[in-house]
Formats: structure tokens, sequence, C-alpha cells
């Protein structure tokens, strides 16, 4: 069983290499979206708000996986053909920058009203608060949850596998209908995927360690 797997460890890498580069991506994309839902479900017009607030509603409240299907064969009824790739980054970032707006709007909300007084009373304007002011201290605040957001993306990788996507779940069901074997494949990816979400747990600790200090 050992051996199996080490032999076809390569190409298992493989996998948790395209799971990483989803996962990076996609969180990059979804902070994006995160931070401007956020800011727009705080300080936009009314009609703003209520479009932020209906997408967080029913991106939170329905399964990523109904989301990816959705994307990838859903889209398709109306000549809406995605690879299964570009599919996979819309939905996850869609999916993160969702749960990434209420992490975000809860740090700006946790910063003291005092400091957006303070930063209008030397002239700074709304714009100028919230970009030198608000947000870094936010960013400092929303750091853990958004860690644990991470982390969770990168173990969500996997729903993709049900779209063709070649990360690391999908990896070694090719190997399993090559070989007929299951539970080592299995372990193998579960032990690669607790060695990525550890890996990515001790950055981010890092990076929070550094912000305090900073702070």
């Amino acid at each position: 069983m050992f051996n199996l797997v080490l032999e076809n460890l390569p190409f298992l890498l493989k996998g948790a290499l395209y799971t990483l580069v989803i996962t990076i991506v996609s969180m990059l994309l979804g902070l994006i979206i995160g931070i401007i839902t956020a800011i727009a479900r705080l300080k936009g017009p009314r009609p703003v708000q209520w479009i932020a607030r209906v997408y967080v509603s029913i991106i939170r409240g329905t399964p990523l996986l109904v989301q990816i299907v959705i994307i990838y064969f859903g889209l398709v009824d109306y000549g809406i053909s995605l690879g299964s790739l570009t599919a996979a980054f819309i939905a996850l970032s869609v999916n993160a920058g969702a749960y990434l707006s209420e992490t975000f709007r809860g740090a700006i909300l946790a910063v003291p009203k005092g400091q957006m007084e303070a930063a209008y009373a030397t002239g700074m304007t709304p714009w100028q608060t919230m970009r030198r002011i608000i947000l870094p201290q936010a960013a400092r605040i929303a750091i853990p949850p958004m860690g644990n957001t991470f982390i969770g993306m990168l173990k969500e990788t996997s729903l993709v596998s049900v779209i063709g996507v070649s990360e690391l779940l999908r990896q070694a069901q090719l190997l399993q209908a090559q070989f007929y074997r299951y539970m080592p494949f299995y372990l193998a990816i579960a032990v690669i995927y607790w060695v990525l979400s550890t890996g990515m747990a001790a950055i981010l600790e890092r990076i929070e360690r550094k912000l305090n200090e900073a702070y």
C-alpha cells in the first residue's frame, strides 16, 4: 500500500499544487469582493446596501457545491460556457467574498468611532479615513477569522473535482480508477490536506503576530 502511494506521489503533489493555486487566487479575489461588499453595506446608498445584503444572504444560505454546478453546468442553458478552472475560480471567489465581507464588516465596526471622528477633524475625506485609518486597523482585527476562511477554502477546493478540475481529490480519484484501490489514496490525500492546512495556519499566525507587533 505504501509503495503504491509513494510511486504515484508526484501525481498527487501535482494536484496539491493545483489546490494551492486555486486557493490563493480565489482567496485574493474573494478579499477584493469582501472588502468592496463590506464597504458597500456600511457606506453605500440604500439600494447598494440592499444588493450587497441579498448577495451575502444568497451565497451564505446555499451550499458551495450547488454554486459550483450552477456556474459550470447551469449557465450553459443561457449560452454561457465556462472552462472548469474558470468556473472554479468564480465560484470559490464569490463564495469567499460573501463570508469575508461579514468578517470585514464586523472588523470595521469594531474600530472605535473616535478614530473616524479624529480623522475627520484633521481634514481627511471619508475615503482617506477609510483607507488610512479604518482599514489598517480592521485588517488586524480580521486576520484570525480570515485565516479560518482561508483554511476552510483550502479544504473546500475538493468540491471542484465534480467539474473535472485536476486538484488533489480529482488526482486521487484518477489513481483509484486506474489501480482499483481506494483507502491508500484517500489516506494519502488526507495527510497532504493536513500538512497544507497546518502550514497555512502557521503562516497566518506569523502574519497576525507581525501585525500585532506593528500596532
